[in-house]
């Protein structure tokens, strides 16, 4: 294993220590990332967070337009209640806090006991389950939370900077949720710095259907076919749970080892599909952004739009990883 760390205890500090050298606009402390100008009174605050190793996910859309505090746990591993009960109370700008979370059990469990034990805030949540690669996975009940919890993180985030009150702004959320979805396939394993080796064998000829972002397993296991073809199969699955009609944002996102040129090859034919299908790509995102350390792989999300999602997520927006119209 070739890593750029320095001890596989300390990947997780020394990367939010980083963060914040390069980007002054942050602030970190205990494992939560802020914003560096703080709560802005009588807006509603976002939190979100998830165990590290997903990057830029959640650290990487702190700032305006997006989130207010993101929580980092361990690698693959949900932050505990008490961080995000100082990260709730600290964004906490007197109009309440809503609490964006990934449909994955620890994070579940986690952010509903800090909603529970948080006192003097009103807290609302939202559940992302995008992933309709697979039902009950080893990580969750339900589906999975994937690359749609940027989506929410966006528009959520956009409306409650116009000064939107919380049940509104928590409505969006779930409306995004709602008309969004994801489907992911790896060609490799990912490699946690404390495991010194691949998550699960897969061979040089064979890919993973379905597969979630902590390596956990996909629906079926096929021989590695052209990215026209796998493409097909990703859209396909998305296509049947939830057609694809009228405009649609669609990212094709990278696991965090993939070229951009080959995310490039896989989107054109991801729009190729979908104008097939008579529907359009109105808005579109194609890069890393919900990662899975180093492995090889794409996923893509699709959202439904409408008029008024199109504005909020074309609303200006400055995050690290995340910027336009400012």
């Amino acid at each position: 294993m070739k890593k750029l760390i320095n001890t596989a205890e300390s990947v997780v500090e020394d990367a939010l220590n980083g963060m914040a050298a390069a980007h002054p606009s942050l602030r970190i402390r205990d494992h939560v990332v802020y914003r560096a100008q703080g709560p802005r009174r009588g807006k509603v605050g976002l939190v979100s967070g998830g165990g590290s190793g997903h990057e830029p996910l959640h650290v990487g859309f702190v700032g305006h337009g997006m989130l207010d505090a993101a929580c980092a746990g361990e690698i693959f591993t949900s932050p505990v209640p008490d961080p995000i009960i100082e990260a709730t109370l600290g964004v906490d700008g007197g109009a309440g806090v809503l609490h964006i979370v990934k449909n994955y059990t620890g994070d579940v469990l986690n952010f509903e006991m800090a909603a529970e034990l948080v006192e003097g805030v009103e807290v609302a949540s939202v559940l992302v389950d995008d992933d309709v690669a697979v039902q009950d996975s080893l990580y969750t009940a339900g589906r999975r939370g994937t690359g749609a919890t940027l989506f929410v993180e966006k528009i959520a985030g956009a409306l409650a900077e116009e000064g939107a009150p919380l049940a509104r702004v928590a409505a969006v959320a779930q409306e995004v949720d709602e008309r969004s979805r994801s489907f992911g396939i790896a060609l490799t394993s990912c490699t946690t710095p404390s495991a010194g080796k691949p998550t699960f064998d897969l061979p040089e000829t064979e890919v993973e259907l379905g597969i979630g972002i902590h390596g956990e397993p996909g629906r079926a296991r096929v021989p590695l076919a052209p990215a026209r073809e796998l493409a097909e199969v990703a859209m396909e699955a998305v296509h049947r749970d939830q057609p694809l009609r009228g405009d649609l944002l669609v990212m094709v996102n990278g696991m965090g080892g993939t070229p951009l040129m080959e995310l490039y090859v896989v989107f054109a034919e991801v729009a190729a599909f979908i104008k097939g299908k008579g529907a359009r790509v109105t808005r579109s995102l194609v890069g890393n952004y919900v990662t899975s350390l180093d492995m090889q792989g794409f996923s893509v999300s699709v959202c439904l739009l409408d008029d008024a999602l199109t504005r909020l997520w074309d609303a200006p927006v400055e995050t690290p990883a995340l910027r336009w119209g400012r």
